[in-house]
């Protein structure tokens, strides 16, 4: 594809490429709810659901606004309960978000009497925050001069440094965090770091980039941005297969509650040994992805009567009338729905 040519570094001029950034954010920045707001509480919800989840699926569900109308602060969160807090955040998946973001409201009001850190060694001993959510509560609530590099930030630093380390690496880490200090607007931070990232969402996109319309294209010094940025070797994906039983009896159907791990508090589909349940008619099966696995999960159906019905630890039986309302991890429940 066709690129400008950089003409220069953006650290041989930073207060050039900061206006360059600042100046294309001003006209084309997005309106995003989490950017009418200064409450840190109200800006960590939004940066806890944005990892791992799209701005589109956070903004189209309604998931910010909904979280926010049932926890309208640290001490709603904090005292909010495990079944409540789940059922709020479903859809969004990776539960454990949601758990720590309780945990850190708890200790918002333990530690700093409900009012959130404004510097960034007491934001960092809070549950669950790294270095990026600190800094993105720092600049976004506080506008307060604190680097952010995430994957889109990295991304932008890659391509117009043109650097070609394996963007995991300690290394790399470390000069990403470096070069974003370097580069950020102390006299706007908010806006820079707001700026950065959108531009990694828009212009220096994951792929083949917007280049030729890109703001910044005259301090990007590579030639191949498509190729930017490498990441190490990734895991395997490991290929697994799960088998469940539909067990009804009297209107009610037997659910397991998930102990400790991943999926704790959560009900699912009784899972049982393939032995046990492959010689009963299979009603539904579909794939769906988690972490490193690619999971096949198939749904039988089983009598009561079966060996495979005997409940186990965690099972309950269920009222077809309320499964519904219980926190249900997203291929189990569209399974249930496929096959009840």
């Amino acid at each position: 594809m066709l690129k400008p040519v950089a003409r220069q570094s953006p650290t041989d001029d930073p207060a050039a490429f900061r206006a360059a950034l600042g100046g294309w954010f001003a006209k084309h920045g997005k309106d995003y709810p989490w950017r009418r707001t200064s409450d840190p509480y109200a800006v960590l919800v939004s940066e806890v659901m944005l990892q791992q989840t799209q701005i589109a699926t956070v903004l189209g569900r309604g998931f910010y606004t909904r979280f926010l109308e049932r926890f309208p602060d640290v001490a709603t969160l904090a005292a909010a309960e495990d079944e409540i807090l789940l059922k709020t955040w479903e859809g969004l998946g990776y539960y454990r978000r949601a758990r720590m973001l309780r945990e850190s409201a708890k200790a918002v009001l333990e530690r700093h009497g409900g009012n959130f850190p404004g510097e960034l060694e007491p934001l960092l001993a809070l549950p669950g925050i790294g270095r990026y959510t600190a800094g993105a509560v720092l600049s976004f609530a506080f506008d307060r001069s604190a680097p952010i590099v995430d994957g889109n930030v990295a991304r932008v630093l890659a391509r117009l440094f043109d650097r070609a380390d394996p963007i995991d690496a300690g290394p790399m880490q470390k000069w990403l965090w470096e070069t974003a200090d370097v580069l950020l607007d102390r006299d706007h931070p908010r806006a820079h770091n707001s700026a950065i990232m959108e531009l990694g969402q828009t212009h220096c996109r994951p792929g083949v980039p917007d280049c030729l319309s890109c703001p910044v294209a005259v301090f990007c010094a590579t030639r191949d941005p498509a190729s930017l940025p490498v990441k190490a070797k990734r895991q395997a994906i490991e290929e697994i297969d799960e088998h469940t039983a539909l067990i009804r009896r009297e209107g009610q159907i037997l659910l397991s509650r998930q102990g400790r791990g991943r999926r704790e508090g959560m009900w699912r589909l009784p899972v049982r040994e393939k032995a046990d349940l492959s010689p009963l008619p299979l009603l539904h099966r579909r794939k769906y992805g988690i972490t490193r696995y690619r999971v096949s999960l198939h749904v039988h159906d089983c009598p009561a009567g079966h060996p495979a019905a005997i409940e186990a630890e965690g099972d309950e039986w269920v009222g077809l009338d309320r499964w519904a309302e219980l926190v249900i991890p997203p291929a189990d429940r569209a399974a249930l729905e496929a096959v009840l």
